[in-house]
C-alpha cells in the first residue's frame, strides 16, 4: 500500500497541510512553495476568510487542485 504524501508549512512548518491549504497555495503561488492558511495570509497580506473565498470560488469552477 502506497503511503500518502504529507506537506509542511514552510514558514511555520505545520504538517500535514490540508488539501485545500496545498491546493490553494499552488494555485496562488504557481507551486513555488506550500504554506498553511494563516501563513499564507500573512504572505499575501491578505484575511484568512479572503482565502477561504477563494477556495470555494475555485471549487465552484471545477479547479482539479479542489477535487
Amino acid at each position: 500500500m502506497r503511503k500518502k504524501k504529507t506537506y509542511t508549512c514552510r514558514a511555520c512548518g505545520k504538517s500535514p497541510l490540508t488539501k485545500d491549504e496545498v491546493g490553494v497555495s499552488k494555485k496562488l503561488l504557481d507551486g513555488e512553495a506550500l504554506f498553511c492558511l494563516p501563513c499564507l495570509a500573512a504572505y499575501l497580506e491578505v484575511a484568512e476568510q479572503d482565502l477561504l473565498d477563494k477556495i470555494e470560488e475555485f471549487k465552484e469552477q471545477g479547479c482539479e487542485l479542489f477535487a
